[in-house]
């Protein structure tokens, strides 16, 4: 009996530091991870000369770090580890899921399903390091995405996608003209 005794007090003790250390592992890896895919679709539009996708690319990165650094200065929300107020949303699973979308959604599944794999990685990660819940890396991954759907566009020669602003009876309009 005593020996059991012994058995389960180390286990109480010993685990909470290795879940401990194991969370913070995860957690520095998503830190880390976090750009990659980002930095991937950086480098591919570079490598490619893309000009059309690196100013999709750049539009749809600022709009999704500007919303969401937007919301987070709004909604002033506990993380689950009480280290901050700034958990809604995930800006790391943003970050990490904008990456994703654009390589998907510009150069297709080959270079999408990886990014993507390591954006859920992100976002799981930053829920069990207890920085984010459940719902804070949705509203992130759905910033991320939302903001590389509207901007960008499949990676095709010869077809030409212009935004602007218009004004038509006195309504503030965006014009969209698309060209094949």
């Amino acid at each position: 009996m005593r020996q059991l005794l012994i058995i389960v007090l180390a286990t109480i003790f010993l685990m909470p530091q290795g879940v401990q250390a194991q969370r913070q592992a995860v957690r520095k890896s998503t830190d880390i991870l976090c750009l990659l895919p980002t930095a991937t679709a950086a480098v591919l539009t570079l490598v490619n000369k893309d000009e059309k996708g690196l100013k999709q690319f750049v539009l749809s990165t600022l709009t999704s770090t500007a919303l969401s650094y937007g919301l987070e200065a709004c909604v002033t929300k506990a993380r689950p580890d009480w280290d901050g107020m700034h958990s809604m949303p995930s800006t790391h699973t943003m970050i990490a899921f904008s990456g994703a979308s654009y390589l998907q959604r510009r150069y297709g599944w080959k270079w999408g399903a990886p990014a993507y794999a390591i954006a859920t990685y992100v976002a799981w990660g930053r829920t069990y390091a207890k920085r984010h819940d459940v719902w804070d890396v949705l509203v992130g991954s759905a910033i991320g995405v939302g903001g590389t759907y509207i901007f960008t566009r499949p990676f095709m020669k010869g077809v030409d996608v212009a935004i602007s602003p218009a004004v038509i009876d006195d309504a503030k309009c965006i014009n969209v003209a698309i060209t094949f």
